[in-house]
């Protein structure tokens, strides 16, 4: 009897620690999309002020007169 009751105590301590982990990877992987959609936005108005910047550029080329 008591090789049961023990067995079966270490059964649900193992139950308890994967249900823990389990919501603890749920939780790093929400943080993570959380992150990722906040930094997309911000990449993408780096990329557009980059081309905007290049074209600027390409733009004052062609009135000074210079050849690229």
């Amino acid at each position: 009897m008591p090789a049961i009751a023990l067995s079966l105590a270490a059964f649900a301590a193992v139950v308890v620690v994967a249900l823990a982990a389990l919501r603890a990877w749920d939780g790093w992987l929400a943080l993570r999309r959380h992150e990722l959609d906040r930094a997309m936005p911000d990449a993408v108005s780096r990329i557009d002020l980059a081309d905007m910047r290049e074209r600027l550029r390409k733009l004052e080329a062609i009135a000074a007169g210079i050849d690229l």
